[in-house]
């Protein structure tokens, strides 16, 4: 039985995964056994660096959805609309979906996998999250076993790229967003990358398979690098640290009851974070992405790779092609959905508000340089509760005084209490960083 595909967009990654399945000599025998049927394009007069029958392109996309011949639909073509509405008519007429999409599957995910449930159809996403790292799968089916206490990834290439250059150059964030541009490795519009909502995407998603439950993704506490500046670069340095965005997710120690899974708590943020030099994210440089799952009993597993591009991505996009197609040749009843492929869970996990996390903080202050204002500064933090690991005066900045703090774990609710009662002082200048410590 041939399997025939329809693939929506054909840019970088719908590209890169036609490739694959033209090209199936040396990989897997059962992409011999899938045929690329028609492909969604925006213009059939665009030049192509693939070469494809005449008759596989159409610019009505909605067609392909809805064609009886078509088995699998690959949706990746990105955004939001017209991706949403075309993965839920391809669900309503009996179509297997496969996406890399993680927009649509963050904000939507609720809605596509309950119309998928109730069809019997699969929806497919490794390739939303990491690019061609393996994760979902692994998450799902190798690591389903364990109690997963965290996972804490650097899962934007764009942001990791830029802070790596600034790392390596001591240089300021907005001249190496502007080269990353124009070298490609930064959208025009960067917002979604910078101000970490691609993140928040990933870290939604993995949150939910990792505990088994819906994410919303308002809830996802989200901080972008703007702030990041080379100073804090390189005071982090200075420190033991380097500065990443990290996503995390992370289940609350004690909100755990058995029998329960609605009564957990999680933690699930992006920020960017002081990493100890000795940490294994904290040599993760340039694009690349990793993944770092700690769960009871296995410890810490890292995964690490080409975060996006075409191949990368293609690879993950046709192994979930490969998975569903084993599951159809196996004569895979959709009555009964494959429950290590599937996802069924119904119930929103409760995330944590911010001001409960337990977490170290870096905060640098500017300061009129007169007697007794480290001693006031320690008599603020104090009377909330935050204990003080490190206070270094570093130098002047145009007549203003820096301090740099590092704290001891403490409830970022009460760290935020003392920077509100420190901005009053008369000696404090500004706080132009606050960032949180791994």
């Amino acid at each position: 039985m041939t399997l025939k595909i329809g693939l929506l967009g054909l840019g970088t990654v719908g590209t890169g995964t036609a490739e694959i399945l033209l090209n199936p000599t040396g990989r897997h025998p059962l992409l011999q056994e899938i045929e690329i049927y028609k492909v969604g394009v925006r213009s059939l007069d665009k030049p192509r660096t693939i070469s494809l029958p005449p008759n596989v392109l159409t610019t009505d996309l909605e067609s392909i959805v809805t064609d009886e011949a078509v088995d699998i639909v690959v949706e990746v073509m990105g955004g939001l609309e017209p991706a949403r509405s075309l993965i839920l008519k391809a669900i309503a007429h009996g179509k297997h979906i496969i996406t890399a999409n993680k927009a649509v599957i963050a904000r939507y995910g609720a809605e596509i996998f309950t119309a998928a449930q109730k069809a019997g159809i699969y929806v497919m996403l490794e390739a939303a999250v990491g690019g061609g790292i393996p994760v979902i799968q692994p998450l799902k089916q190798s690591l389903g076993v364990n109690r997963i206490r965290a996972i804490t990834g650097i899962v934007n290439g764009t942001t990791n790229y830029i802070l790596t250059r600034m790392q390596a150059e001591g240089s300021e964030f907005n001249d190496i967003l502007a080269d990353a541009q124009q070298l490609g490795y930064a959208e025009a519009d960067p917002t979604a990358d910078v101000d970490g909502l691609d993140a928040a995407d990933k870290i939604a998603i993995l949150a939910s398979i990792a505990y088994g439950g819906r994410i919303k993704l308002p809830d996802v506490s989200c901080e972008g690098i703007r702030q990041v500046s080379a100073a804090d670069i390189a005071y982090a340095q200075k420190l033991g640290f380097v500065i990443k965005l990290l996503a995390v997710a992370k289940r609350e120690e004690t909100a755990l009851v058995a029998d329960s899974p609605d009564s957990e708590m999680l933690q699930v943020r992006v920020h960017p974070t002081l990493v100890p030099q000795t940490h294994p994210l904290a040599s993760v440089s340039g694009v690349y992405n990793a993944i770092l799952v700690e769960g009871e009993p296995i410890g810490q597993v890292m995964f690490f790779g080409p975060g996006a591009g075409s191949g990368p991505t293609a690879s993950a996009v046709v192994s979930d092609i490969v998975n569903i197609a084993a599951v159809l040749k196996t004569g895979g009843n959709t009555e009964h959905l494959h429950p290590l492929l599937s996802c069924s869970h119904q119930h929103y996990c409760r995330l944590a508000p911010m001001s409960e996390l337990v977490t170290r903080f870096y905060a640098r202050f500017l300061t009129k340089d007169s007697p007794g204002v480290i001693g006031s500064l320690g008599t603020c933090f104090g009377k909330h509760n935050v204990s003080l690991e490190s206070v270094v005066q570093t130098g002047f900045q145009n007549e203003l005084a820096e301090i740099v703090v590092v704290t001891h774990d403490v409830r970022e609710g009460n760290f935020r209490q003392a920077l509100d009662e420190i901005r009053t002082l008369e000696a404090v200048d500004s706080i132009p960083s606050i960032l949180r410590v791994l």
